[in-house]
């Protein structure tokens, strides 16, 4: 059995809205929705495991309920932290599953099939898989306040879904918190095991800003 936990802790303080950017429009559909959407267009028998606060959770019902949304999921209360919240998602997993386990931000809705399925046939092969991106700007390393550029070959811009063997995500995030888990894929590296990297794909942007989500609608209304 497959599962997806999808994070969606976000509170839209960058889109300067006081509506979680997770529940904005975008196409008339909340983001939130779109994204798990993905997830059911992959596999039907897909498990889906929605992260939210509390104090969003009521709210996300009634638009569930506005827009007649059915698709099965179920809630994990959010954490303080990512890490926490990654936690809360697997601990609705039962201990003796097997198969894979996908974790995705909520307000990435347009990964895409391709992607997904690379991600967990990688994870199957390689127990654990990240979607990444090549750098295409020039990278520049600051450090007070002076810098130099350094080779963007060498650097890879990080996706999700990222997907994990389930008892080795158990295992991973059994452990306490650090602050060197930037993401997933940190805390499952902390355990000395290699991270497999697979293509992502350039229109499978983190919605962020007020310019993401006019980028959103393009994507939407020209797909």
């Amino acid at each position: 059995m497959d599962y997806v936990i999808i994070v969606a802790g976000g509170k839209g303080l960058r889109m300067g809205s006081e509506l979680p950017k997770q529940f904005l429009p975008i196409g008339g559909k909340p983001v939130l929705m779109r994204t798990i959407e993905r997830f059911q267009e992959y596999s039907p028998a897909l498990k889906i495991i929605l992260v939210l606060p509390k104090d969003q959770q009521e709210f996300w019902r009634e638009l569930c309920r506005k827009h007649d949304f059915n698709t099965p999921h179920q809630i994990a209360d959010g954490g303080e932290t990512r890490f926490q919240s990654s936690k809360n998602g697997l601990a609705l997993i039962p201990d003796d599953a097997e198969g894979i386990v996908a974790i995705h931000d909520g307000v990435r809705p347009f990964v895409s099939n391709a992607v997904i399925e690379r991600c967990f046939e990688a994870a199957r092969d390689d127990y654990a898989a990240i979607p990444v991106m090549p750098i295409t700007e020039t990278l520049r390393y600051v450090d007070r306040g002076h810098g130099h550029n350094v080779m963007r070959d060498h650097f890879r811009s990080v996706q999700t879904p990222q997907c994990f063997d389930l008892a080795l995500a158990k295992q991973a995030f059994n452990q306490p918190d650090r602050e060197t888990f930037t993401d997933d894929a940190s805390v499952i590296e902390s355990l000395g095991c290699q991270v497999t990297m697979v293509e992502g794909n350039r229109e499978n942007i983190k919605l962020t800003t007020p310019f993401d989500l006019k980028l959103a609608d393009c994507l939407i209304y020209n797909a």
